[in-house]
């Protein structure tokens, strides 16, 4: 019960000032004076005041309530190390337990740090659940809050938090715990493919420890090789990026005796890899319709340097003209296919023939750079059929297609065979899926005889159009038309020159993303994503290793002709082996070297200066592995007290309380009112009237 007077005004404040202030000067008036009777005014005006301004008193009702505690338990990755999942789970069945005891407490009991997908679980953010936890809480009634956590708090303030009720830490782990890492210093998002780039790394190690460290270094999953670090010191590292698109360079230690975990015992860097431009050779064998198709596509493409050489004279051409008068460029032929053959990435002879300006020799030569790794387009025309074709030069043993001498000019639409709605070069070109297809028709076909290599299009009464082969180390390709140009002026709405011409040499010079057989991973948030090209009808599924080395299988499905895809959500951070046939791939999962791996030791440092602001405390539940882990007593205790001692911890209690009920009693309410009112005023008439 809690009593209380309040006033219940029967008039607005000024109308009782105007009706009281006047009585009240005259009552003074007369007691200055001396007036017969003034003290009997002077106690009816109190009378009236009071009456007027009708005094009640308040019997009020009131439950009290519970301080609102809230109890963090961190379940972040390094809480997996040791026996620290074992001694949390022990330290909060018993704060639970004594708690429960306590019935002034209202427990909210909080995990955090295994948000996976959500917030990637890049991080430890004990106090942004803690200020969740209390954001429906007035201040009054926050009566402070326990972290059970292995100290690697990355939200903790420099000083005092948001809530400045008492914190209480219980710390997992063990005193003098030992762990080496490593690390980049310096480390460039992009590098040139088949260039050194220049990198940097320190090993750190806890205490004061020096001395040599082994340190393999692997791009891409392939040992390149083994550095000598010292302990604390930062190293330079030179590797060559390998490959164009994402590379991962990892640097790995190998774990020391006792060593808490090897899991932050390697680091990666995601590298972009860029291509200098890439060289190609044009040689046209005389001006056509289509000759600056292939010109113009190759010169607009930024990543490609053009030579471009049309034989505009050939040698049979004889018309008296002196030597020195003409204004023709001479056919470099010894530094093209000789002297420099091997700077070029891709040679394109484009309706070309046998015409003695390349000496049969350099034939051989360009065969010989094909099967040394080279790449060589033909693109054909009547000539390929005629007496001078090229496929009668010792350039035969490159090409994958010798002729019949046929040419057949007949009206057809391009269309992609089986293997060519699979293979990367052709599939899915804008207008295929349609028949007949969504472009313009080509009237002219080469034929040849048994085709090697893979036949992706196909051209008049089937007979094949597109052809790729590999030779050696090396790629051919075989365009079985002149007629692409047709495409290119838009003819019949034209077709999608510049997508297939494209595809064509740049999958003539290895680009990855356009090889038949590959096996790609990413991570995308806490989901790792594979995705496999093939020809085959059915891979079978992915086969995935953990960064902790467990194995996992990820069932792959078709999501278009010649691409399976499948995807899985995993819980640990770091790098993920992927597998599938005889192609490996890397992804790494999670955000690259996750601050939660960064420091793994249990610390009391970083929670001691937000601890030590609102009067709590740090604690260790147990030095050494060995030992059981010994909770504080939990104590209530007022707002102004002590908040921890030895051996106990203390929560704060709150005086706040819920109305219930209310009863009124009017002073001057009633007959009791009017007969002090009437009382008053009668004896002041009284005394008047003598």
């Amino acid at each position: 019960m809690n009593w209380s007077l309040s006033f219940e005004p029967l008039f607005s404040l000024p109308l009782l000032v105007a009706m009281l202030v006047p009585l009240a000067i005259l009552v003074l008036a007369g007691l200055w004076f001396a007036r017969r009777g003034a003290w009997l005014r002077a106690l009816a005006l109190v009378a009236l005041a009071a009456a007027l301004l009708n005094p009640v008193f308040l019997d009020e009702d009131r439950e009290p309530l519970k301080s609102v505690v809230a109890v963090v338990v961190d379940r972040s990755q390094s809480q997996d190390l040791g026996d620290r999942n074992g001694q949390t789970d022990a330290a909060l069945a018993g704060v639970k337990e004594r708690l429960s005891r306590l019935k002034q407490f209202d427990v909210r009991v909080i995990e955090a740090g295994q948000a996976g997908a959500i917030e990637g679980r890049t991080e430890t953010r004990l106090f942004s659940a803690l200020n969740t936890a209390f954001r429906d809480v007035p201040p009054s009634r926050i009566g402070g809050s326990i972290m059970i956590t292995d100290g690697e708090v990355h939200d903790a303030p420099k000083g005092a938090p948001e809530t400045a009720a008492p914190l209480h830490a219980l710390i997992t782990g063990h005193e003098n715990e030992k762990d080496r890492r490593i690390r980049f210093e310096r480390a460039p998002r992009f590098g040139l493919v088949g260039k050194p780039l220049e990198m940097s790394y320190r090993v750190i190690a806890t205490g004061n420890r020096t001395g040599p460290v082994e340190v393999r270094v692997s791009v891409n999953g392939e040992q390149v090789a083994v550095e000598q670090a010292r302990i604390g010191q930062e190293m330079p590292l030179q590797v060559t990026i390998p490959n164009a698109g994402k590379n991962i360079v990892e640097l790995a230690i190998p774990k020391e005796d006792g060593e808490l975990t090897d899991i932050n015992n390697h680091t990666i860097a995601l590298v972009d890899g860029i291509r200098e431009n890439l060289r190609v050779l044009l040689v046209s064998g005389e001006p056509h319709a289509g000759e600056r198709t292939w010109r113009n596509l190759l010169k607009s493409d930024a990543s490609v340097d053009l030579v471009h050489f049309t034989i505009l004279r050939p040698p049979e051409k004889q018309d008296g003209t002196p030597i020195n008068e003409l204004s023709l460029i001479a056919f470099p032929t010894r530094e093209l296919f000789v002297e420099k053959i091997d700077q070029f990435d891709l040679i394109i002879f484009d309706r070309y023939q046998h015409r003695d300006v390349l000496p049969i020799l350099y034939y051989d030569y360009i065969a010989e750079y094909v099967e040394k790794g080279g790449a060589l387009l033909i693109a054909a025309g009547p000539e390929y059929a005629g007496d001078q074709t090229i496929a009668r030069t010792p350039l035969m043993a490159a090409l994958p297609a010798m002729p019949t001498g046929e040419v057949i000019d007949k009206a057809f639409y391009p269309r992609l065979t089986d293997l060519g709605q699979r293979h990367p070069v052709t599939r899915g070109l804008d207008g295929s899926t349609s028949e007949p297809p969504h472009w313009s028709r080509w009237f002219r076909t080469i034929g040849v005889d048994q085709p090697e290599g893979e036949v992706v299009m196909k051209g008049a009464d089937d007979r094949p159009l597109l052809v790729l082969d590999r030779k050696g180390e090396g790629r051919v390709g075989m365009l079985l038309s002149d007629q692409g140009w047709l495409w290119a002026r838009g003819y019949e709405g034209g077709g999608p020159h510049v997508q297939l011409y494209r595809r064509i040499a740049h999958w003539l010079m290895k680009e990855p993303e356009l090889e038949e057989e590959r096996l790609t991973a990413d991570g995308r948030g806490m989901v790792l994503e594979v995705r496999r090209q093939t020809m085959s009808d059915d891979p079978g599924p992915a086969r995935a290793i953990t960064p902790s080395g467990k194995a996992m299988n990820i069932p792959l499905k078709k999501s278009e002709p010649g691409v399976f895809t499948g995807s899985a959500e995993v819980k640990e951070i770091g790098l993920y082996q992927v597998g599938n046939g005889n192609l490996t791939a890397l992804a790494h999962v999670g955000p690259v070297n996750a601050p939660e791996f960064t420091d793994v030791v249990s610390t009391q440092d970083k929670l001691k200066p937000a601890a030590d602001a609102t009067g709590g405390s740090v604690r260790r539940l147990a030095s050494a592995p060995d030992d059981t882990i010994a909770l504080p007593s939990i104590v209530p205790v007022r707002t102004s007290g002590e908040a921890s001692g030895d051996g106990w911890i203390g929560l704060r209690t709150t005086d706040d309380s819920v109305l219930k009920a209310v009863s009124r009693v009017p002073l001057f309410g009633g007959f009791l009112g009017l007969g002090l009112l009437l009382l008053a005023l009668g004896t002041m008439w009284y005394r008047e009237g003598r």
